[in-house]
């Protein structure tokens, strides 16, 4: 029963992540529409989404340090509040500064309490098939553009987009609130490792850094500035996606579409690499699939049918969607299970940074020259960039590490 429980977890997490980063990231779908009913500017209204990830990435690492202190529960509760809150006074935001700071904070600082304390706690349930684990929970993330973008899509087309967010809070918390009822914390006694689905503990593995010396080490380095590159490489390329497929003459509908089937895709991403990590480690596998994502960045440039959208958006959504687990698994894998909500926390909140850099920037690329042209190739630059700091992570055991922090006797 205990051992089972760790993927009742894995389950909550992915409903969670999928909601959470849903209602923010949907904001993609609601450029278009805003823009034209308000007359606020796409790089006005991509200010919020900026400020989203901002807010996320300070929030995240507060939130991953409360809950390797209090628990995972108590943290995706607050979070499940702050997000209906915030998409409800969102939608009657009555100024373009009004919605900035309603939806970027609110909204960013509740998608932040989501992701980290629900990843920590399943690399804690689970050791055998950590990196699978893993993958689930982030694929919730991964859903969002095959459930959450259409149902905002629709309620839009059926009513106005005041309307549909209003609704989407009311879902949020139908949905949300109640799931944080399954949210445990990992019993403190674990069976072996070697058992299937086995929890996981300290006594099975080598001994955690602290915070503090996870921070002093090149590894921890190497795989925030990995990770901020690698969202600031696909933000803007994602964010502005639907739009920039309306602008060559794309259906609504058709547009959002794409932007489903990358999320569909990224989904299989998570699963496909975090097996893949599971069989040859996470390193090989982020590094190749950071330099996939960055070609599929730079191919946007050359296409405008429907089917070349779709087929591009395969590639792109399975390389960005299937490498975002891994750096969770690093984090793991190196600094240990005791600080691992502060840690990832960390890493995370310099890949929100990142994440904060794309949706502004393409608005602006966009206001300015008429085009997304440029956004596409600075993305492309950044993600190889992205690709050249993860193939040159630090090799090494976990081991060595501690050795090394370790004043001399």
């Amino acid at each position: 029963m205990e051992r089972s429980y760790g993927w009742v977890i894995v389950g909550v997490g992915a409903l969670m992540n999928c909601i959470a980063i849903g209602a923010m990231m949907s904001l993609a779908v609601f450029l278009a529409p805003m823009a034209e009913a308000t007359g606020w500017s796409r790089a006005g209204i991509g200010v919020a989404s900026t400020l989203n990830f901002v807010f996320m990435g300070i929030a995240t690492f507060a939130w991953g340090a409360l809950s390797d202190r209090f628990g995972p529960r108590i943290v995706v509760l607050l979070g499940s509040l702050i997000l209906t809150l915030g998409l409800a006074v969102a939608s009657n935001a009555a100024s373009l500064v009004q919605f900035q700071l309603l939806f970027g904070g609110f909204i960013g600082v509740a998608a932040g309490s989501f992701y980290v304390p629900m990843i920590s706690a399943t690399t804690a349930w689970i050791t055998r098939q950590r990196s699978l684990a893993v993958a689930l929970v982030s694929a919730g993330m991964g859903m969002h553009p095959l459930i959450v973008a259409p149902s905002a899509r629709w309620l839009i087309s059926a009513y106005d987009w005041r309307t549909a967010m209003l609704v989407m809070a009311a879902a949020a918390a139908i949905l949300l609130i109640p799931a944080t009822l399954w949210v445990r914390r990992p019993p403190p006694v674990a069976l072996p490792s070697s058992q299937p689905g086995a929890i996981g503990t300290a006594a099975a593995e080598p001994p955690s850094l602290t915070a503090l010396e996870a921070f002093r080490t090149p590894q921890f380095v190497t795989i925030a500035l990995a990770y901020f590159f690698c969202c600031a490489a696909h933000s803007g390329p994602i964010f502005h996606m639907v739009s920039y497929a309306m602008l060559c003459g794309i259906a609504p509908m058709a547009a959002v579409s794409i932007y489903s089937v990358a999320g569909l895709s990224g989904l299989g991403g998570r699963i496909a690499l975090g097996l893949l990590a599971d069989r040859v480690g996470a390193k090989p596998v982020l590094a190749t699939g950071l330099l996939v994502q960055a070609l599929a960045i730079g191919t946007y440039l050359l296409v405008g049918q429907l089917g070349e959208f779709y087929a591009l958006s395969v590639a792109f959504g399975f390389a960005y969607g299937g490498v975002m687990p891994l750096y969770a698994i690093l984090v793991r894998e190196w600094f240990g299970a005791k600080t691992m909500g502060t840690t990832f926390g960390a890493v995370t909140m310099a890949s929100s940074i990142g994440m904060a850099l794309g949706p502004s920037a393409g608005g602006w690329f966009y206001d300015h020259f008429g085009a997304y042209t440029w956004l596409y190739i600075v993305s492309l630059t950044i993600g190889l960039a992205a690709a050249a700091i993860a193939f040159a992570f630090p090799a090494g055991k976990r081991a060595d590490v501690g050795l090394r922090l370790k004043p001399a006797a």
